[in-house]
Parts: C-alpha cells; structure tokens; sequence
C-alpha cells in the first residue's frame, strides 16, 4: 500500500512547491519563505523526483508550472488552505476569551450585576456575555458554555452541575413599608398586609401559598393583588412601597445588607432545592469558561 509519507518527502517540500508555484519564481518564492535560492530549487527537485514526474518547466529568471504542474498545484493549494484554516481556527479556540452564561434577568441583574467590578478585577483577560431568557436555555443547542438553573441536577441527566446556592424564600418589605404600616413579625401578621406575587410565565416558583403552608398556614387570598410576571419588577415594586414580596434570599441579600430591603415575617422556607451552575457534558469547557465557573461558585 502507497502511503503519504512515500509519496511526499516532507510536508515542507509542499509548502514549497506551492509557494514557488504561486509565484512561477524560485527566488520570489524563497524570498516569501526565508530560504535560499537554492534550497527552494533542491526542494522543487527532490518532490519531482519522488512524483516520477517534472512540475516546472525551468525558463531564464521563472519557473512555469506543467499542465501536471497546474493540477497538482491546484489540489496542493486547496489542501493547505484547509489545514491553515483549521489550525487558526484551533489557535483561536486556545485563546478565547469570550464567555457566554445564560441565566435569568433576575439572576443577572440582582445576583450577577453587583459582582461584575470583583469579576473584572479577577478575570481582567475575559469578556463575560450574559444571556438572558425567561426560561432555561439548552445550551448544546444555542452553543452556550455555562447557565445557572434552579431545581434538581437530576432533571438535567445532560448537564454536569455545581451548587451556587440554596434556595431559601422569606418575606421582604422597603423600610418605608415597614414604617408606614408597622413591621410584620409573623406570618399571620404578613396576610394582613398588601401582597405582591411572581407569576412566572415558563418557570417554576414558589408562591405565596406555598410560603404560608410552610409556616403551617391555610392562605386564601382575598380581593385584588398586584401580579408581575418579572422578578425584578417585583423587587421594584416592593423598594417604591406597594407591598410584601416573597425574597430569594440569595438574590436579595445585598439589599437587605444594603438596608433597601428588610425581612419581615420571621419565617424562612428551605425548599430543599437549590440554583446550580450547569454546563453540557457533550464537551468540555475552555480554559476561559472553566475560570468563570470557578469564579462563580467562589462567590457563594
């Protein structure tokens, strides 16, 4: 059986070839490559040797290829296009710096926003790219390298998963609700007073029924109530005064520690479940990706 390495002195002797074929020139072509003269026409003449066969036909200051020559010139040209391509293609991949996370826009602008400064400071070489969603991307399909989810690591049998943080409900007011209608210290205290509910149009979320039945209580909403389907609007609504909203202790923390939010009820639900950084097991993670997901989960 013929193979390559028989047929072809060296890779280089086509690098070669092609270039001096290019230019129908020994010395331009040796010019390009940082060779001499003569080491380009050795090259040329041991590849002709090897083929059985002449590919230029030698003329005074040029080289013409022969119509061999021309098509195997041809092949040779498309042939190393394609490899160069790919390898800068693979050169790049090594030197991405763009990382893509999808997340919701409540993690995004609640939990994510507020770090951005440390992230910058501690991964100054990567440009993060937050993508939101009002649900849970399939990042094998959109190419994405990293989300956060909440819920059960067994319902993404695709995806491996690390635990951000726990998912804990509580009860939050503004300090200007609290002082114009006095603090609520129970749950049965918070029903007394206005509520504002999450509708999540795709996601799953805890509910003000579910958060009272955790406290041992048979809610039943009366009269009107203020809906939103946007978490962050929710908050919104809560920090102008409108009202008491559930609390996902881990997206509302800083306001809290901020002053700009205070958690009444004295009740926290402890769903059990949990928000993780998840990432396809149908590849690996770049370099750059790995770092952020190391990042993240350093921040809990």
């Amino acid at each position: 059986m013929t193979t390559f390495r028989s047929l072809i002195p060296s890779a280089n002797a086509l690098v070669i070839f092609e270039a001096a074929g290019r230019h129908e020139n020994f010395t331009r072509a040796a010019e390009e490559l940082g060779m001499s003269q003569v080491a380009v026409s050795y090259a040329i003449r041991g590849l002709e040797q090897q083929l059985g066969t002449q590919l230029f036909e030698r003329q005074h200051r040029a080289a013409r290829l022969t119509e061999v020559g021309e098509r195997f010139h041809a092949d040779v040209s498309a042939g190393l296009s394609r490899i160069g391509r790919a390898a800068e293609e693979i050169r790049m991949k090594g030197r991405e710096v763009n990382v893509t996370l999808a997340a919701s826009t409540a993690f995004a602008s609640m939990w994510m926003l507020p770090r951005l400064s440390a992230l910058r400071d501690d991964l100054p070489d990567i440009d993060l790219r937050i993508q939101t969603s009002v649900r849970d991307l399939d990042l094998d399909e959109e190419d994405i390298p990293l989300g956060v989810r909440g819920g059960n690591p067994q319902d993404w049998p695709h995806y491996h998963s690390a635990e951000l943080a726990p998912e804990i409900v509580t009860a939050v007011a503004s300090p200007a609700f609290v002082e114009a209608n006095g603090l609520p210290d129970s749950p049965e205290a918070i029903a007394k007073h206005r509520l504002i509910w999450l509708e999540e149009p795709v996601r799953q979320a805890c509910s003000w029924p579910e958060w009272f039945a955790s406290a041992g209580i048979d809610y039943r909403p009366t009269g009107r109530r203020l809906a939103i389907n946007d978490y962050v609007l929710v908050i919104q609504a809560v920090l102008a005064g409108q009202g008491i909203s559930l609390g996902w202790r881990h997206l509302v923390e800083r306001l809290v520690e901020q002053g700009q939010l205070v958690e009444v009820g004295g009740h926290a639900l402890r769903t059990g479940q949990a928000f993780h950084v998840v990432w396809p097991r149908s590849r690996e993670l770049s370099a750059a990706a790995t770092r952020v997901r190391d990042w993240l989960l350093k921040q809990t």
